[in-house]
């Protein structure tokens, strides 16, 4: 579609829905920003792009008139396919593209995609900082904060992007191919969006539904799910296994990580080299390593490149060590399974500060891996009775309530001991106190750093 002249309602007006907004105006469309916050004015963009030329704004109820003379629908990935406004857009028969597809139409370079319930986060900086190794034009953008419109026009044929990709902003692509994706693991989340496992599953497929025998998809062999969709994934696969050896791919032989091509072996590095945690990381590192081999890069650098890398902002973050006590932020700890990788990585006594936003999620395995690792849960947030309640059932009743994270954080340093750790990691969302993870995990780094 050229989109010159066209009238596109992009819907939602956050971060990705005022860079697409900026995207299109650049190439001529004539912009209609919707958004159901009524609060919001004309002035609050002024600075963003341009409002005076081919452009609307439209806030709360938007009519059959006004949807009559769309042209395109830019959804935002906070917005469900099934909202009920998007439902009526398609009803008249108006294409429907999410901002990452708008993005790869109007891009160029080789691609790398990488999504998964968790460390997609992860994943994606570090091969971001390995590509920077061997490519001259790398962009990293996508769910790590990086809006893929932003860069779109800048891309030549010689750039990399690396994207990281939620099941949000996968829910709306159409042509989108990436040269290398990725798959790191898929675990029950955002249920409460996709309303079954199966539609989840499905999201996360879409991201080499458009791949060929040309391409690369990297797999992680222990997840019982990638594993049988590999079966009918149309491209190459490459795996890798925390747990076996593998013939072809990235596999974990006690302390080594190892690549095998055909049998042949070749070590790419020893944990103990690395600056990350737990096995879960490993698995990332092993992922990374899979993408930066498929996109030619060579052996010494990705060695260099993923023994340098230190650990994401919230993502069992390091924060400080008061009183013999060590701090760490996993605020992007927002699932279950997300929040067991970070139990797991402690090594120490830990007092596990939890809860949050309800995403319908349970909480039954994440409690069983307290064992011989949790000495004391703080509970904050939507969830805290859900999860205490659980955890009674299991007999661990070792909790505390608290109304808020400063509390939490006070509370965590009088219980712990010179040896112990405290870890924010809640296994919820953030959006019941918070506006984001982000800003969970600033404030208790904020509240750690005040005691010192």
């Amino acid at each position: 579609m050229q989109l010159g002249e066209k009238r596109v309602l992009v819907f939602g007006a956050a971060k990705s829905g005022i860079s697409a907004t900026r995207l299109l105006q650049k190439q001529g469309a004539f912009v209609i920003l919707y958004d159901g916050n009524k609060k919001l004015k004309l002035e609050d963009f002024e600075k963003e792009f341009d409002i005076k030329h081919n452009f609307d704004l439209i806030l709360g109820d938007l009519s059959d008139d006004q949807i009559s003379t769309i042209d395109l629908l830019v959804l935002s990935p906070g917005v469900a396919i099934d909202n009920p406004v998007v439902e009526r857009i398609r009803a008249n028969n108006i294409p429907i593209w999410g901002e990452v597809e708008l993005a790869y139409r109007l891009s160029k370079g080789k691609i790398i995609g990488i999504t998964g319930t968790n460390g997609k986060t992860t994943t994606t900086a570090m091969v971001g900082e390995i590509m920077k190794t061997y490519f001259s034009q790398v962009y990293v953008v996508g769910n790590i904060g990086y809006p893929y419109t932003d860069i779109a026009l800048e891309t030549s044929d010689n750039s990399v992007i690396v994207a990281e990709l939620s099941s949000f902003q996968l829910e709306t692509i159409h042509e989108f191919k990436p040269m290398v994706s990725a798959i790191l693991n898929i675990t029950p989340d955002h249920l409460d969006r996709h309303h079954t496992m199966e539609n989840y599953i499905s999201m996360k497929e879409n991201i080499a539904k458009n791949q060929t025998l040309s391409e690369v998809c990297v797999l992680n062999y222990e997840d019982d799910i990638l594993r049988k969709m590999a079966d009918r994934l149309p491209t190459n696969i490459l795996f890798f296994s925390s747990a076996r050896e593998l013939k072809n791919g990235m596999y974990l032989d006690g302390d080594d990580i190892i690549y095998s091509q055909n049998g042949a072996k070749q070590t790419v590095c020893n944990i103990n080299e690395l600056r990350i945690l737990g096995k879960h990381s490993y698995e990332n590192v092993m992922a990374a390593v899979g993408i930066a081999i498929t996109m030619g890069v060579p052996m010494d650098l990705i060695k260099k490149a993923v023994t340098s890398f230190q650990a994401v902002e919230h993502r069992i973050e390091y924060v400080e060590t008061i009183n013999g006590v060590t701090y760490y932020n996993d605020s992007k700890g927002t699932n279950t399974d997300a929040s067991i990788k970070a139990i797991q990585a402690m090594n120490s006594p830990t007092i596990l500060i939890g809860g949050g936003y309800d995403k319908n999620s349970e909480f039954d395995e994440w409690i069983e891996a307290f064992e011989g690792k949790v000495k004391c849960l703080i509970l904050l947030g939507q969830t805290r009775e859900k999860i205490a309640k659980a955890a009674r059932e299991y007999g661990y009743d070792n909790i505390i309530m608290v109304d808020g994270l400063k509390e939490a954080v006070k509370i965590s340093a009088q219980k712990a001991e010179d040896g112990d750790a405290v870890l924010l990691s809640p296994a919820c969302a953030s959006w019941d106190m918070f506006d984001n993870y982000e800003q969970r995990g600033k404030l208790f780094k904020e509240y750690v750093r005040e005691m010192l």
